[in-house]
């Protein structure tokens, strides 16, 4: 069943002010925006949050922001962000969502390039990066408003933003204003995390990421309004179309989750209807789930087996487009009920309809593995360049492992040389130079480029490859995906992350990071005491995991030595962007001489 929410207009005309008032209007009393505070949370109605964008609007129209300008933001996924972002956007202005973790020369980059006169900040962590560019001549900042009222010193808090705006506030000004907003105007600038170099700003426009989400509601079963649980950056393209412009499309509620690390509390509070996570957190979830799987009593598991062998069988038949025969429909349902919902409500899945994943590919076996308890991961595939979403799988048409088939209204095809290129409204107008213009993405007919490398099978689903500048190239001329292979070795649960290496070389090599939660439940389930990061045991396995993954690989694939870590990769220690993605340069630095000892040993 879908639901479609009336648009105000036609939706190549209709801007995310406009949805906000139909939201207002038509669900003046429903719950929109919801955060923690303490113990209990606290929830806006669409009817409050216009209000709030309206006083706020005022606010920030009183500090100087006006129609065009970018204003820049760090902050947690807090009301306040997301409020701002509205309240912005009803000016005209363009808000830019800064990530968290970004270094001060990647902050004064941004600041530089977007020319923004206002950042919006929230307390003393960010003022250290933010305050030094104040007094940088090439740099336009001149005002820094601060969330924590206890940091903000002789800068100006939201707090008294907001108020000046309850002050000024003039209801005929505000209506005016929105109404001018175009849906050709830029609606943000995303700048790309930067897995390589500085980040680039990618214009989107109100009409680009309206027509994208319009799609990715209907195509995907996401026209059923159900709450969303927002935790990624809103500098990420995706959070922002699932945390803030999907919601305002759909009249759906967003609970905002200030700590990504309080995701998997959340979740089992919340018992969320649908949930998106990228692979990492896919793949943590799965090692939390097999981790607690082998610690059951025989029987117990045995039994727990069998149910998800019945629950793949169920949605290999949905993934062959095949109607579950009444007897295989039957046990599922007997097995899900007894067995597997019980498990999944200990994650607070157990109500699970819609699970959802994208920005880095998604290891088939960890797609599969879910799949046993029924839940089946609908992976999509999009880019900042592309307002988000290009394809998508959907409960009525998906292949585990791969990508989906193109939204309605998208071409795509592959190159001579199997780069993806996709064409369409959804492509952004361009990305910002530091004049303040745009440089356009798209050759003479149309086409962007994308830089990722995949294929098309015979039923139109895409299949991704690789980053078409990460793929290897051997001393011998070969051409190696390295995400495939490292999809391969981390097939094994014990292996929680790895790099494959090989580019200019004979033969491929591999670091390997032992996956924690994983390691310790392995280790304990046959008495091995102690680190299991020492244990031989451990180190065997892992060994033969690496064995395993060459038997499929290709000769030129196959790694031919490794390395096993046992400190995590992330964003806080740089080898992963924020959205969880392998920074490969940032880890070869980092290990280049374990890397070369793997070569000269």
């Amino acid at each position: 069943m879908t639901t479609t929410r009336r648009l105000p207009g036609n939706p190549g005309d209709t801007t995310f002010p406009a949805l906000l008032l139909r939201n207002a209007e038509d669900h003046p009393g429903g719950p929109a925006l919801s955060w923690r505070e303490g113990a209990t949370w606290t929830t806006l109605t669409w009817a409050e949050v216009r209000r709030e964008a309206a006083l706020l609007a005022a606010g920030y129209a009183a500090l100087g922001v006006r129609r065009g300008e970018h204003v820049l933001m760090m902050m947690a996924n807090r009301p306040e962000h997301w409020l701002s972002d509205l309240a912005l956007t009803h000016l005209g202005a363009v808000p830019v969502t800064v990530y968290g973790t970004s270094a001060p020369e990647q902050v004064a980059h941004i600041a530089r390039h977007s020319r923004a006169r206002v950042a919006v900040v929230e307390g003393a962590g960010e003022l250290a990066r933010w305050e030094p560019l104040l007094s940088d001549a090439g740099v336009r900042l001149a005002h820094l408003v601060v969330v924590d009222p206890a940091a903000a010193g002789d800068h100006r808090s939201y707090a008294s933003v907001r108020a000046s705006g309850a002050r000024l506030h003039r209801t005929e000004v505000f209506e005016k204003t929105w109404r001018e907003v175009r849906a050709t105007d830029p609606l943000t600038v995303v700048y790309t995390s930067g897995t390589t170099g500085d980040p680039k700003g990618v214009c989107l426009t109100h009409r680009g990421v309206l027509h994208d989400a319009v799609r990715v509601a209907e195509t995907t079963g996401l026209a059923v309004p159900s709450g969303h649980l927002c935790y990624l950056p809103f500098a990420h393209i995706a959070e922002r179309m699932l945390g803030i412009y999907l919601p305002l499309y759909r009249a759906s509620r967003v609970y905002l989750c200030d700590d990504p690390a309080k995701v998997a509390e959340t979740a089992r509070e919340l018992r969320p209807e649908q949930f998106f996570g990228v692979p990492r957190v896919w793949e943590k979830l799965a090692a939390s789930f097999r981790a607690a799987l082998a610690g059951l009593p025989e029987e117990r598991r045995r039994a727990v087996e069998a149910a998800i062998g019945t629950a793949r069988a169920h949605v290999a038949c949905r993934e062959r487009g095949e109607t579950p025969p009444p007897g295989l429909e039957a046990a599922y349902r007997e097995a899900k009920e007894r067995v597997l919902d019980p498990l999944l409500a200990y994650a607070g899945l157990d109500r699970l309809c819609r699970a959802a994943s994208a920005a880095a590919p998604m290891p088939v076996e960890v797609a599969r593995f879910w799949a046993g308890f029924g839940v089946v991961i609908m992976d999509a595939w999009g880019l900042s360049e592309t307002s988000g979403v290009v394809t998508a799988n959907s409960p009525e048409a998906f292949r585990l492992g791969s990508v989906g088939r193109p939204l309605p209204g998208v071409e795509l095809r592959i190159a001579d040389d199997g780069e993806i290129l996709v064409r369409g409204d959804i492509v952004c107008e361009g990305y910002l130079r530091a004049d303040g213009g745009l440089d356009d993405v798209r050759d003479a007919d149309g086409w962007f480029a994308t830089g990722d490398v995949g294929r098309l099978d015979e039923d139109g689903f895409l299949w991704l490859t690789d980053r078409k500048k990460e793929l290897i190239v051997t001393s011998t001329g070969k051409n190696v995906a390295p995400a495939l292979v490292e999809c391969a070795l981390k097939e094994h649960p014990l292996v929680g992350q790895a790099m494959v290496y090989g580019d200019g070389r004979s033969y491929l090599v591999a670091l390997l990071v032992l996956d924690p939660e994983t390691a310790a439940a392995w280790a304990a389930a046959r008495g091995i005491e102690g680190d299991p990061g020492a244990s031989p045991e451990v180190r065997a396995e892992v060994a033969r995991a690496v064995e395993a993954a060459n038997a499929r690989l290709n000769r030129t694939e196959q790694i031919k030595r490794h390395l096993l870590l046992t400190e995590e990769w992330g964003p806080e220690t740089g080898e992963l962007t924020p959205t969880l993605k392998l920074r490969r340069r940032v880890v070869t630095a980092k290990h280049r001489h374990l890397i070369e000892s793997l070569y000269t040993a």
